[in-house]
């Protein structure tokens, strides 16, 4: 695509350019740093000093590291190309590793919240072993009940079994999410961080920007970012996601295949893309983007459908560890066709969103 280029005497030409694009990062790179300092002053804990409310310095970091990199990528025919192609990996780098604890944390409550709605219980499941089985006595002589006393049994299996798949479940998640703060502690004493926020430091003053860029119109490179987007939601099946119920999606799930589900990764791509959709258009606006509510339920949707299906695959992962019991399997399926279903809703909730947005463009 060429670039559009300006002349800066025209005052007309009030539209945002390569001047504009260097203002935003020297700003998101000014927020990194100061992320850093409040995480060194607070040696990791979420809690600053004197501060009424937790600060998450890592989430500060991510946050910022995810906007330099989206807007290195949409905006990369005007940034010299050496200095953008080895910042932007090593930024993903970073903004991943940082935020892998924070997502095992959520994943275990969305998974321990799930169980303790589907179970009934009046305590978490991870508390709920010996007040389920007193609840679901057997049938005398083990002859069977009536209507009744299988519904009461069957929810009482459901109990004892959520109890158990939730303790299962806060086993392994906390492992994974103590491993992940452990990595990420380790990546920011690295040297590769180091370099990573030495460079970060150099774009607070000074943007490596081409020759041409700094009158180059931004809304053509903007542009084909919304493009990609409205390209790939058009490569969505929709149609399915109109429907509430997809029973195709939880075949896959219930098989003993360990591999991201297949309908998953065009959903997960559209979240990235509507991210940097958004990115690039906080360049073009500066500070004063207007909220699109359409747009922002959108990106809701689609963090819902990432959440609920990371979650069912954790849930279909603890199904398959060795020799747990069968209510305890038969629980942790229950729990990942729920996750499943809370897929398909989360599909249905961006079909309905991006349909109002579509109909109200002019």
């Amino acid at each position: 695509m060429a670039q559009q280029h300006l002349d800066p005497t025209d005052p007309a030409a009030d539209v945002a350019t390569g001047e504009s694009l260097a203002a935003y990062l020297r700003a998101q790179a000014t927020e990194f740093l100061r992320a850093l300092r409040l995480h060194r002053e607070t040696g990791g804990n979420h809690q600053a000093n004197g501060a009424e409310e937790p600060v998450d310095a890592a989430r500060l970091l991510r946050r910022s590291a995810r906007r330099i990199s989206g807007n290195l990528h949409t905006f990369r025919p005007l940034l010299d190309p050496d200095w953008s192609e080895e910042m932007r990996p090593e930024l993903a780098w970073l903004s991943g590793t940082l935020g892998l604890e924070h997502a095992y944390e959520a994943r275990l409550e969305r998974l321990l919240l799930a169980l303790h709605r589907l179970s009934g219980a009046t305590v978490l499941p991870a508390q709920a072993v010996d007040a389920a089985l007193a609840a679901a006595p057997l049938p005398r002589g083990g002859a069977a009940g009536g209507a009744g006393t299988t519904a009461t049994q069957e929810r009482g299996n459901l109990t004892v079994g959520a109890a158990k798949a939730g303790a299962l479940l806060e086993r392994q998640l906390t492992l994974a999410r103590t491993r992940a703060h452990s990595t990420a502690l380790q990546a920011l004493g690295s040297s590769r961080f180091h370099a990573v926020a030495d460079k970060v430091a150099v774009l607070a003053s000074e943007v490596p920007l081409t020759l041409t860029a700094p009158t180059t119109d931004l809304r053509p490179p903007a542009a084909a970012a919304e493009e990609r987007l409205t390209a790939a939601i058009g490569a969505l099946p929709l149609v399915t996601a109109g429907h509430p119920y997809n029973a195709e999606a939880l075949v896959h799930g219930l098989s003993p295949d360990p591999s991201p589900h297949p309908q998953d990764g065009p959903w997960h791509q559209v979240r990235l893309l509507l991210r940097l959709h958004r990115y690039a258009q906080e360049v073009l606006h500066g500070g004063d983007l207007p909220v699109d509510l359409r747009l922002l339920s959108a990106g809701q949707a689609l963090n819902r459908h990432r959440d609920a299906s990371e979650a069912a695959a954790a849930a279909a992962q603890a199904a398959r560890t060795p020799r747990i019991a069968p209510a305890t399997a038969y629980a942790l399926g229950v729990l990942h066709a729920d996750q499943r279903h809370e897929v398909e809703a989360a599909r249905f909730a961006f079909q309905q969103a991006w349909q109002k947005q579509t109909v109200s463009a002019p």
